[in-house]
């Protein structure tokens, strides 16, 4: 006949009186009528002394994994209250135990008495369910109430059909369940954790346990989304089993009846001053540790981030050295590869030295929240640094290895100062430097290539702001004239008041990984290539970048760059605000009540895809994802006219790339699949890839990493 042993945690606090007030009653009951009252100086009778002497170490089985109840210390031996109670006991009794481990899962009857087991511990505690199985159990020595553990969204009825998770082998609280709610559908799981995973992942509603031992299990990491909903009218009590045969062996059931009367007697003499203590000491001894896959848990995303640039930086460092030593082949070159190769190695390990040390010191914190905010912030800041100098020395690359080319397409210079002046300001503002931008731009319409102009313009006030110290002054002034061949020559001048540099580092400042050092300019390192690229892409388009400086007074760049107007230069006019342009007095815009941006995620790296869209929902957006090409143009297919505004498209993807799916999509009969903005989101930044985008009929490009803060403001504008 098999017997489930279920050793389940019991305890609550205010509810340790009961378990007293049971044993009370439990001296009179063990002794029973008409036994011999002479007694010994511990409370028992001659007549169970002499049996006590008789018993040698009883074996007890107990499962672990229930902290504070009982678990398995670092020296593989039973802990925790129900190990204080034990000890108890055998100081009172004279009983000697030997503990245990049982196995996860169902313990049967056979297991028990092949593996010479005399005891059970912590079992639930149930006289009706007990005495109908014929098991011989002790007084509860520990009685409480249970807790509903669930997701946080959970909203507890009763009358719902709801899927409970239960340690494998509780019989007694099955029984329980079935009899208060018998419309709930329970599943047995291996053990406690296996439960916890199940709700976590909603395989399961919810699970019922020991209050105590619930809050322990939800102090990890990994199960942040779930809660504790207090449960009235299930107790939830704890006592000894004794192993006997069910039926035939009389001798053995009745040694089994005196040790359960042994183990009723020292329970009877347990205090409440005592359990309270054994309860207090064991859940303060005993918090949960954060461990090392909780702290890569919680900070999985910054962890993945970091780790993604680290590997990019070692895998470009392996190709760009590798493109080097191949092109080097005489003194001069090999002189110059070799400064490159130094500079680039100071650059890359430098940040990678300080990601290590930041993850030996998060190792070294777990448990302190103010010094693990700093270092995941310094963190982010030095992966930041690290993506910039690995784009940036691939745009090297590419620069010095003329496989970039200057496009000829209509762009407004206007607009592009604007955008320059939009994104520095206040990041000038911050350090309380005056910047002021000084136009004049007759001829705005302009042909030839917005992206590296722009990107000139970008890194030149970037330095100027990182040199410039607080209360100084950035000056942008912009000014056009028309040449004899009615041609349009820009000039730009980015003037600032910082830290300035001597002539002789003039000479040098457009080479690579170039930057003086200072004690003006300290605490203002950079990757020494933003000039060097600018100086380039400057010559690229038939321009050029010059350069005048006087230390500790400020610095000067000039940048002049030739266009031809986008259209004929008579119909050039400046630009004014008309009357019509302006509302009339007393006019007001109607409100209209603002409508969610649905955006639809197509990306197939399921880590990539659920930090964007947790990104853009916790933006107050509406997403879709699509895990590849094909799914997002069913769900573009299946969607209402109008419901998506913007589609994020990876490029490469399985089943269907980026490009086929866009191609699709635009050629959809329906009026949205013309004007939804599809942006393609993407790690290959290279030219050939956007013009495949474009090609495509994607709106615009956005690379890998993502700036989520220029994402969002492209998606709100």
């Amino acid at each position: 006949m098999g017997v489930l042993i279920c050793a389940a945690a019991i305890l609550l606090t205010g509810a340790i009186p009961a378990a007293a007030e049971e044993a009370g009653s439990a001296r009179e009951e063990a002794a029973g009528p008409g036994a011999d009252t002479a007694q010994t100086e511990n409370g028992y009778t001659q007549e169970e002394q002499e049996f006590i002497g008789t018993l040698g170490v009883l074996r007890v089985g107990y499962v672990p994994g229930r902290i504070p109840i009982s678990f398995q210390n670092g020296s593989g031996e039973l802990d925790g209250v129900s190990r204080r109670v034990f000890d108890r006991i055998a100081e009172l009794s004279g009983l000697q135990f030997d503990y245990v481990e049982l196995p996860d899962g169902p313990v049967t009857y056979d297991y028990l008495m092949d593996g010479g087991f005399d005891l059970v511990t912590s079992v639930e505690f149930n006289r009706e369910n007990q005495n109908a199985r014929g098991i011989l159990i002790s007084q509860p020595y520990l009685s409480g109430k249970k807790v509903i553990v669930g997701q946080s969204d959970l909203e507890f009825d009763s009358a719902k059909n709801l899927k409970i998770a239960v340690a494998t082998g509780s019989q007694t609280l099955r029984k329980v369940l079935n009899q208060q709610f018998p419309n709930f559908e329970i599943v047995d799981y291996v053990n406690i954790e296996a439960c916890f995973d199940a709700v976590d992942k909603r395989e399961a509603d919810l699970l019922i346990l020991n209050q105590y031992v619930a809050e322990h299990w939800l102090a990890r990491p990994r199960y942040e989304n779930l809660k504790v909903i207090p449960l009235l009218g299930i107790e939830d009590e704890l006592c000894f089993s004794a192993v006997t045969p069910i039926e035939g062996d009389e001798e053995a059931i009745a040694r089994g009846q005196k040790i359960v009367d042994v183990l009723n007697k020292a329970i009877a003499r347990l205090t409440e001053d005592e359990l309270t203590g054994y309860v207090i000491e064991e859940t303060m001894e005993n918090p949960y540790r954060y461990s090392g896959s909780d702290f890569l848990y919680r900070y999985r995303y910054s962890i993945a981030i970091v780790g993604a640039v680290f590997l990019a930086a070692c895998v470009l460092a392996f190709f760009i050295i590798r493109f080097y030593l191949k092109t080097s082949d005489d003194r001069a070159k090999t002189r110059a590869r070799g400064e490159f190769l130094s500079a680039m190695s100071h650059e890359i390990r430098t940040p990678l030295n300080g990601l290590i040390g930041l993850n030996y010191l998060m190792n070294q914190n777990l448990d302190n929240r103010e010094k693990m905010a700093d270092y995941l912030h310094q963190s982010t800041v030095t992966a930041r640094y690290l993506l910039t100098l690995v784009s940036d020395i691939l745009e090297m690359s590419r620069l010095q290895g003329h496989e970039m080319t200057v496009e000829q397409k209509p762009y407004s210079l206007r607009s592009v100062i604007g955008e320059i002046e939009t994104a520095e300001r206040p990041r000038m503002e911050d350090k309380k430097i005056t910047f002021c931008v000084d136009a004049e731009i007759p001829y705005p319409e302009v042909v030839g290539d917005e992206s590296h102009v722009g990107q000139v313009l970008k890194k030149l006030t970037d330095n100027a702001c990182k040199f410039t110290p607080e209360g100084g002054s950035v000056t942008v002034t912009v000014r056009q004239r028309l040449t004899e061949e009615q041609r349009i020559q820009n000039c730009v001048e980015v003037r600032d008041t910082g830290c300035g540099m001597s002539e002789e580092f003039q000479k040098k400042i457009f080479d690579s990984f170039t930057q003086e050092r200072s004690t003006v300019s300290k605490g203002n390192e950079g990757t020494g290539l933003g000039l060097a690229i600018s100086y380039l892409l400057a010559h690229m388009m038939g321009g050029d970048l010059r350069v005048s400086s006087r230390q500790g007074e400020g610095s000067c760049f000039t940048f002049e760059f030739v266009t031809d107007p986008a259209k004929p230069v008579s119909e050039y006019v400046p630009e004014a605000v008309t009357a019509e342009s302006l509302p009339e007095d007393g006019d007001t815009a109607e409100e209209i009540p603002e409508r969610k941006i649905s955006v639809l995620v197509a990306e197939d790296n399921e880590l990539n895809a659920e930090i964007l869209v947790e990104i853009l929902e916790s933006e107050g957006f509406r997403v879709a994802h699509a895990e590849d090409g094909r799914k997002a143009v069913e769900l573009f297919a299946a969607s209402e006219p109008g419901e998506f505004d913007f589609i994020l498209m990876d490029l490469l993807m399985p089943v269907m790339d980026g490009f086929e799916a866009a191609r699709r999509i635009r050629r959809m009969d329906r009026p949205d699949a013309k004007y939804v903005t599809i942006y393609a989101c993407t790690a290959n930044a290279f030219k050939e890839d956007r013009d495949r985008a474009f090609e495509s009929g994607m709106d615009d490009f956005i690379t890998k990493p993502v700036d989520v803060e220029k994402l969002l403001s492209r998606l709100r504008s």
